[in-house]
């Protein structure tokens, strides 16, 4: 088993240092460059292509990396589970997602997963859906939770919750005072969004193609939070989670577009790699999830 040179293989292709590799994982230089030989000669191939200026992957390497990331998380997956106990829920647990789930939805479900298995160690990492999706193929998490869509075919997913969106604003906008406006009324408005790659941009571009909407201005922000705080002063619209903006609306802080006719809704989806289906944190996460939002089982 080529475990140790398989990790050292894949910390160097990362940090593109053999000094700063060897530092990482706590080995000498030449241990690090006699791994590397030592796949290459298994591989019968050049992983890298170096020279006293840089350290660049071969095409060949690149195929190792993605493979390596496999067989070292399989690897550890497998020790931890020989070690835990058979009946018991602990060990780590590394959930991905995307910001309105991340930082409004899925609260809830760890304090419920921390009072059942107290043993069970959580760390949540927040990013957009286009980089949860990453995380998740890169093996950085054991699964993620996304508001957006992915078309990646090495991942299984699968919907928990439906998600129901709104248009907001300041509440002296020129809009918020009406009971119905006809989509019509939003032409040339000034937007306040997310960053592509957001489940939730992603869903205000079909939004705005599907009503054939010309916007006036798009004013990008990478955080629910900012993007709020601009609304409340005045700066044009936003399309939000219905998880993001509720207590705003009910402080009266934001206000609601009424819409004519009109309603957004979303599905919200977990995503792992099917190696992963079978560890038992995650099936208990899975679990746990549908037992909390059991209307899209």
């Amino acid at each position: 088993m080529y475990y140790d040179a398989l990790k050292t293989f894949v910390t160097l292709a990362e940090v593109k240092n053999f000094t700063k590799t060897a530092e990482i994982l706590l080995m000498s230089q030449p241990s690090v460059s006699l791994h590397i030989k030592n796949l290459e000669k298994e591989f019968q191939t050049k992983l890298f292509l170096r020279s006293p200026k840089f350290l660049k992957i071969t095409p060949t390497g690149e195929i190792l990396y993605d493979r390596a990331k496999q067989m070292i998380t399989i690897y550890e997956q497998t020790r931890q589970d020989i070690l835990e106990h058979h009946n018991s829920i602990k060990g780590e647990l590394k959930i991905g997602a995307s910001f309105t789930i991340g930082e409004y939805i899925l609260p809830s479900l760890l304090f419920d997963l921390q009072n059942n298995y107290p043993e069970l160690e959580l760390q949540v990492i927040i990013g957009n859906t286009e980089e949860i999706v990453q995380s998740v193929r890169l093996f950085q998490v054991d699964i993620g939770l996304i508001e957006g869509q992915t078309n990646e075919k090495e991942l299984s997913v699968h919907a928990f919750m439906q998600d129901e969106l709104f248009i907001v604003a300041s509440n002296d906008h020129e809009l918020a005072c009406k009971d119905e406006v006809p989509i019509a009324d939003l032409q040339n408005q000034a937007w306040v969004t997310r960053e592509v790659g957001s489940g939730t941009r992603e869903y205000l571009n079909h939004v705005i193609r599907s009503n054939g909407l010309k916007v006036k201005s798009f004013l990008t922000i990478s955080s629910n939070q900012g993007i709020k705080e601009t609304i409340i002063n005045g700066m044009g619209l936003s399309l939000l989670s219905r998880s993001v903006i509720e207590r705003d609306v009910q402080h009266r802080n934001l206000s609601i577009i009424q819409l004519k006719d009109q309603s957004f809704n979303r599905t919200l989806s977990y995503v792992y790699s099917p190696i992963m289906q079978d560890k038992k944190n995650v099936v208990t996460f899975i679990s746990a999830l549908n037992k909390k939002w059991p209307s899209c089982q």
